[in-house]
């Protein structure tokens, strides 16, 4: 009977997920791929054909093989896509203005702004076929979500923690992410 009991709490647990990659149907392969190479500095790993269909695998991390792939056949015909957004972490506000300024002279980057959410700054654009994108770091605070201020990415970094800070600490739920990750550790552990 033990056997049987502990049997089924392991079947039953919940396995922890991370993002890992994500996958999107293209209509222009090559200008896709050129964008996510030259624009977002990810690095071609595999190329091929999966069903008749072209296919590029990109990663900016040698220990993933694929972190975002682009495959030819989206149908022209679809009045929107399907994705609602792929996000990004990098590491700091500046290496998101550093993004920001490679990416907002793009001609066919549409939709660019930049949110500050309290518990991360964002910046989301489009790329040249239409899919969202979101490159985001984490902020040191937490407030209570949605939070969508509007981020002015032209401003120094310094500024931005300066606002960003003054406006979080008036905000409902404003705490340090920290212990906002700790409750949610422990809501993780008790499985709700």
């Amino acid at each position: 009977m033990a056997q049987a009991a502990a049997a089924q709490t392991t079947e039953d647990r919940r396995v922890p997920l991370s993002m890992s990659h994500i996958g999107i149907y293209v209509h222009d392969v090559p200008k896709m791929e050129d964008f996510y190479t030259r624009v977002l500095g990810f690095t071609v790993t595999d190329r091929g054909k999966v069903r008749g269909a072209d296919i590029v695998f990109t990663s900016w991390d040698s220990k993933d093989h694929h972190q975002v792939i682009l495959v030819a056949g989206r149908p022209k015909e679809l009045a929107y896509n399907h994705i609602n957004q792929m996000s990004f972490r990098v590491a700091s506000v500046e290496d998101l203005q550093a993004v920001w300024r490679h990416v907002k002279d793009e001609p066919e980057v549409t939709d660019m702004r930049g949110m500050d959410h309290g518990n991360a700054w964002s910046l989301y654009f489009r790329d040249p076929e239409g899919n969202r994108l979101e490159i985001f770091c984490d902020t040191q605070w937490y407030i209570e979500q949605p939070c969508l201020e509007d981020l002015d990415l032209s401003m120094s970094a310094d500024a931005i923690r300066a606002k960003s800070d003054a406006f979080c600490r008036t905000a409902k739920g404003f705490r340090p992410i920290a212990d906002y990750q700790a409750e949610v550790a422990k809501k993780i552990a008790r499985g709700r």
